[in-house]
């Protein structure tokens, strides 16, 4: 996505933009290939870890968490579900999931793509936790929403907080949102047991990056550079250095996203020490592109699959 980093430290919107949160791993699951993929009978237990704990449990086990992003409802509905289910069984340890926004202003070509093919097919807010009601007590991972704020101002935060919670959310990123504007969220987010992400950037000041990672919950999600993200050839060096920084300030998981694409960034970021990988575009783009949904599926498969072995 394009973003103009401000030195205010929060993420400012210039050109659709692309912010994604692009993937960490080291989650040894039990592989379930998509060429044979059929649904799961739905199970009676919800992930029993929340963000956070889910990172506590890969940090005892000396592993990087995988965090893929995929869009809600590209190319349908029912893709998403087997997405997320074939995620899950490839070695995800949270998944982000992105809720299709008619003006997404941090959201890149990729990504605002898929949004535009979503909500032209009728996916809204309703059909997607409708959907995640029934495949959330499939997963062993815990499901991330990823949405702009106005929605959430549309159903009351109140409200919102408490449906999500229902259907089994553990956490909740609204890129949107600078850091002086999240007191409601962050109330609303803690009654209802939803850990709220903050976001830190290259060019956010050392003050304010200490306050965003004292309120944000879950982890810090560290955003890799400055501009429009999605497959990039390598990842910035500084990103080593913010790492640094950042958990000089604070003992929480730090996840990094923007312009993580390859086997060999997610293994280069690891190695800088973070905590997690976000990838988003790369595994979006898969989606959207393949000749059908079918195909998608086993193409994202084999695409996770080499994300996850360049962890091990």
């Amino acid at each position: 996505m394009a973003v103009a980093l401000k030195p205010s430290g929060f993420l400012q919107f210039n050109k659709k933009p692309e912010i994604h949160l692009l993937l960490s791993f080291h989650s040894r699951k039990t592989i379930v290939s998509t060429k044979m993929f059929k649904p799961m009978a739905t199970l009676t237990t919800a992930p029993a870890f929340g963000l956070s704990g889910t990172f506590t449990r890969l940090k005892s086990q000396g592993k990087v968490a995988f965090i893929p992003y995929i869009t809600a409802g590209d190319p349908d509905l029912s893709t998403t579900a087997s997405a997320l289910k074939v995620l899950d069984s490839c070695g995800a340890d949270i998944i982000e999931l992105g809720v299709p926004y008619s003006d997404p202003l941090a959201d890149g070509p990729v990504i605002q793509a898929a949004a535009t093919r979503s909500l032209a097919r009728g996916t809204n807010l309703n059909a997607i936790l409708a959907m995640l009601k029934e495949v959330v007590p499939q997963l062993s991972c815990p499901i991330a929403l990823f949405t702009y704020y106005n929605p959430i101002l549309k159903r009351g935060t109140d409200k919102f907080m408490a449906t999500i919670k229902d259907v089994g959310i553990h956490g909740l990123v609204v890129p949107d949102v600078p850091l002086e504007e999240t007191g409601s969220l962050r109330r609303q987010a803690s009654k209802n047991k939803i850990e709220l992400v903050l976001l830190t950037t290259p060019t956010t000041p050392s003050d304010r990056m200490k306050a965003i990672v004292e309120a944000s919950e879950g982890f810090v999600y560290l955003v890799s550079s400055v501009g429009v993200t999605g497959t990039r050839d390598s990842v910035s060096a500084r990103v080593e250095t913010l790492l640094k920084e950042i958990k000089e300030a604070t003992s929480k998981p730090v996840a990094v996203g923007f312009g993580i694409s390859k086997p060999e960034h997610v293994k280069q970021v690891a190695g800088w020490g973070a905590d997690g990988v976000i990838v988003g575009s790369a595994m979006v783009k898969i989606l959207g592109e393949a000749k059908s949904p079918e195909n998608g599926l086993e193409e994202l498969e084999d695409f996770t699959k080499s994300l996850v072995s360049s962890l091990t």
